[in-house]
């Protein structure tokens, strides 16, 4: 499907939804649990247990583990003072608690750093889905000059002149003769980002069946996030992450959520009618994810619930309506990956020093 049905067909449902008459989807009142959860099960998936497999690859145990070497490695970037667990700490919900991340040189990236918690479900990568996979992904920030810094042919320099990583990487990729590469660094990221799943949240529990696993204002707050029409665009098993839509299908919001300068997805497919869409993230974990939005504009989740009705519904929630959505909300929070940080293998006397002038 084209960006631009897949757009209208989000824009339809959103308004249809938003529009519906009591007792045809726009009534606030919740109905018997039994009838809610049917309602969820249709809608919304819960995470796996585990995960670690990425398209294309089934990752092993040895790949895995030379992916979080490299994920914490800072000798990936040009200064060697940022690692792809600078902007995506597991322990900050998978982004960095910034509006905008700091990369090399102090230099600041435009976009909000999304999360890399539950991303292997994602349909794309970055917020305009310029990645197509984890395996793009991890090759974008070690390269970018804004980032890490790291031009394309020195990564697999730097890391032969790490005497350690030689048998990682033999072990990881046995079957390539030259296994120390870019390609193979990337795949061994991706590998290791695909096990950072959080599951067991309680609406995880809820979608299995355990009715009590949501109190009452939460249970009000799924059937609002149904019936006002959220769902059409945050749905799936990841609650989102699944297709693109235009901030603002209703009403544009301001410059301080959505400055003109950045046209989102348009930059990528040159299609005018792309413009201002975005890659509908995940929900899953957002109590953890602040700031809000691809500006990194919002700390307050409540306030980010009023600006999406607002410009994706063109309604004005009430206070009871939003605290209720954001109590639902928080029962996305799952089980945190437990990561043990590796201990790295010592720079070798041909390791390029770091770069900080």
């Amino acid at each position: 499907m084209s960006g631009r049905n897949v757009l209208t067909v989000a824009a339809l449902a959103l308004m249809l939804a938003a529009c519906g008459k009591p007792g045809e989807g726009g009534s606030t009142t919740a109905p018997a649990s039994e009838d809610l959860m049917k309602v969820a099960r249709d809608q919304f998936k819960a995470l796996p247990a585990s995960y670690k497999d990425i398209p294309g690859n089934t990752a092993t145990e040895d790949q895995i583990k030379l992916g979080a070497m490299l994920y914490h490695d800072p000798r990936l970037s040009g200064s060697h003072a940022l690692s792809c667990a600078s902007c995506h700490n597991i322990g900050l919900g998978g982004g960095d608690d910034a509006s905008f991340s700091i990369g090399h040189k102090w230099q600041q990236g435009g976009r909000n750093a999304p999360t890399v918690l539950n991303a292997v479900f994602n349909t794309a990568q970055f917020w305009d889905g310029r990645a197509k996979d984890l395996f793009e992904q991890a090759g974008g920030p070690m390269v970018n000059p804004i980032e890490m810094n790291s031009p394309k042919e020195h990564v697999a320099e730097q890391l032969k002149s790490i005497p350690g990583y030689a048998d990682a990487f033999a072990k990881a990729f046995p079957t390539d003769k030259d296994p120390v590469s870019l390609g193979n660094a990337q795949t061994a990221i991706a590998a290791f980002e695909s096990t950072l799943i959080t599951p067991n949240a309680p609406f995880d529990q809820y979608l299995a069946g355990k009715a009590d696993a949501l109190s009452a204002d939460q249970k009000a707050g799924l059937k609002l996030f149904v019936d006002k029409g959220c769902a059409a665009c945050h749905n799936g098993m990841n609650i989102g992450g699944g297709m693109y839509a235009k901030f603002g299908v209703v009403e544009a919001p301001g410059a301080k959520y959505l400055p003109a300068g950045d046209k989102g997805r348009e930059g990528v497919t040159h299609d005018v009618t792309d413009a201002y869409s975005f890659k509908v993230p995940t929900l899953r974990n957002i109590t953890l994810t602040a700031p809000y939005f691809h500006t990194g504009s919002v700390w307050d989740l409540s306030e980010a619930v009023r600006v999406m009705g607002k410009a994706q519904l063109g309604q004005q929630l009430s206070n009871d309506e939003v605290t209720k959505i954001v109590a639902f909300l928080g029962t996305l929070k799952g089980d945190q990956p437990k990561v043990e940080v590796p201990i790295l293998p010592p720079s070798g006397p041909q390791t390029t020093r770091p770069e900080r002038n």
